[in-house]
Formats: structure tokens, C-alpha cells, sequence
């Protein structure tokens, strides 16, 4: 008895661990009902597919974590991405128009959290505000057309590590390493967790709530500038919608992977496991030939469930202890 109930904590203390059962169900499943699901080219396609997501729901943890939200980060991306492709369709040095529309996706996320502070207000509520404003922005600049950049930032799109791993996964993965750096190994990881479980007791402790929650924002920023670097050469052009709705696949993926809702916990790790099991999904579905209307119900249906078992995860915690 005593065994079985340490081995429940140990179970609900790492949520990564059912994902990975899931992950590799669905696997089995899709394997066996279309056999090109195991096939190399799938499998790095679906390495490549995660990428950007994943970089984009690195940002979200630190955001969630810390009991804040971002859910502009879609039309950051597209105000970003458009910005990157106009300026190289002008001549300026590909590296240099990168970093420029990095800094505008810095500045972006940056300004959520201003006026979060500012005004007292939640950052769900500033960030669905900022969408329109975006995207309005984007609009504006490129009159609502497509920017193609003719490969001229193809390198990290299509570039692949000894002719299998696409350099986008390998880009991610040091974005999971640098996620877990800061929340495993900094003072300013420590702040994300303590402002979490409760701002007020940060405060009281001599954290200075405020400019560390400016320091998320940024840091979530320079990830969403990053995943639209990406998406930007993986693509090879951009328009003001590109990016919509990663913000809920993002948010979504986090919670999967066992960062409740309301803050004060998650990893690296559980965010990478969401962020596989939605990419595994997404593929599957595909390889089994799933209409794309009912894999839009099924994503939704997702969402819902990452809440649910988030809730019901962290009750049956307190009734193990």
C-alpha cells in the first residue's frame, strides 16, 4: 500500500511520463493504419513541424509559470515575420533584417507587460487587446498581401544535420535548454516559481515583482521572435495571419505538460513532452486521413483536456499527501 501510494506521487509529480504512454500509442495506432507514419521523411517532417511551436510555448511556460498569459503572441509573430521578409525584399543583409524583426517581437511582448503593470489590469485581457493592434499593424504595412523572400533565408529552414535532423528541432532543442537553465539554475528562475504560487509572498521576500515580470515578457518575446525567424525561413514568405492560433496550441502544450493554469509550476521537460503529443496528433491525423474540419474539433477537444487532467492532476495531489 505504502508503495503503491509513493508510486502515485511519483506518477503525479511527472505528468511527462503519461504523455510519453500517449504519445507512443498514438504512434502504434498510426503506424499500424498507415505504415508511412514510421517512415524517416515523416518522422524529420514532424521534427520540423514542432519547432517553432516548440520555441513559442518555451516562452508560455516562463509566461504561465509565472501566473501571466500572452495569447498575442500569433500576431507578434505575423508583425514580426512580415517585417523580417519586407526588409530583405528591400536588400538589407538577411542577418540584419532578422535581428530586426527579433527586436520588434522583444518590443512587443515587452509593451503586454508594461501595460499590465501600468494599469493593474490582466495580461490575458492587455494581450487580447495587443491582437487587434498587431494585426492591424501588419495589415497596414503590407496592405493585406503575401511577402515572399525567393530564398533568400532558407538556410535554417531546410538545413539538415548529417542529411536527417532538421537544424529547425536542433534550434528548439537549445531553446529547451536555455528554458530549463533559467527555471532550474537562476535566481530569476526561483522569482518565476515564487511569483507563481504567490505574488504577495514574492513581494514581501524583496522580489521586485514588477521588473521580473518585465523580464518574462521580454524573455517570452525573444522566443516568439526566434519561432518567427523560423517559421520565416521554413516557409519562405509571410503575411499578417501568419502565426494565428499557435498561441492556443502554445498555451495548450504547456498545460499538457502539467503547468496548471493558475501558475507556480512546470518545466522544460513536461513543455517539450505537450508540444511532442500535439505534434503527434496533428501528424496522425494527417497520415490516417482525418478531415481537417474534424481535426480542428479534435485540437479543441485537446485544449479542454489539458485543463482537465491539469485539475484533476493537481486535486489528486492533495488528497496523496
Amino acid at each position: 500500500m505504502l508503495f503503491a501510494k509513493r508510486l502515485g506521487k511519483k506518477l503525479l509529480a511527472n505528468q511527462w511520463s503519461f504523455l510519453l504512454i500517449v504519445v507512443l500509442i498514438l504512434s502504434i495506432v498510426a503506424g499500424t493504419i498507415n505504415s508511412r507514419y514510421w517512415w524517416v521523411g515523416n518522422l524529420t517532417n514532424l521534427l520540423g513541424q514542432i519547432s517553432v511551436l516548440s520555441l513559442v510555448a518555451c516562452g508560455a511556460t516562463i509566461l504561465i509559470i509565472s501566473g501571466n498569459f500572452d495569447i498575442s503572441v500569433g500576431a507578434n509573430i505575423g508583425l514580426s515575420s512580415v517585417v523580417m521578409a519586407m526588409l530583405m525584399r528591400n536588400g538589407l543583409f538577411s542577418p540584419v533584417a532578422a535581428a530586426t524583426g527579433l527586436l520588434i517581437a522583444v518590443i512587443c511582448a515587452s509593451l503586454i507587460g508594461v501595460a499590465a503593470i501600468a494599469f493593474d489590469a490582466p495580461s490575458f485581457i492587455v494581450s487580447l487587446a495587443a491582437i487587434g493592434v498587431y494585426q492591424g499593424i501588419a495589415l497596414f504595412i503590407t496592405q493585406g498581401t503575401i511577402q515572399t523572400i525567393y530564398g533568400q533565408f532558407e538556410t535554417l529552414g531546410s538545413a539538415k544535420l548529417f542529411n536527417l535532423i532538421p537544424l529547425l528541432f536542433v534550434i528548439a532543442l537549445i531553446g529547451y535548454g536555455v528554458l530549463h537553465f533559467i527555471l532550474a539554475h537562476t535566481q530569476l528562475g526561483r522569482c518565476v516559481y515564487a511569483i507563481g504560487n504567490n505574488q504577495r509572498a514574492a513581494y514581501l521576500a524583496g522580489i521586485k515583482v514588477n521588473r521580473r515580470k518585465l523580464t518574462f515578457f521580454a524573455i517570452n518575446g525573444a522566443f516568439v521572435g526566434t519561432a518567427a525567424m523560423l517559421l520565416l525561413s521554413r516557409v519562405g514568405a509571410a503575411q499578417p495571419s501568419t502565426g494565428t492560433g499557435i498561441e492556443l496550441q502554445a498555451i495548450g502544450s504547456v498545460v499538457i505538460g502539467g503547468a496548471p493554469m493558475s501558475g507556480g509550476k512546470g518545466n522544460a521537460f513536461g513543455t517539450f513532452c505537450g508540444v511532442l503529443l500535439w505534434g503527434v496528433i496533428g501528424n496522425a491525423l494527417n497520415m490516417i486521413r482525418v478531415d481537417p474540419y474534424i481535426q480542428d474539433v479534435v485540437i479543441g477537444l485537446l485544449i479542454i483536456l489539458a485543463v482537465a487532467v491539469s485539475s484533476l492532476r493537481l486535486r489528486a495531489e492533495r488528497v496523496m499527501k
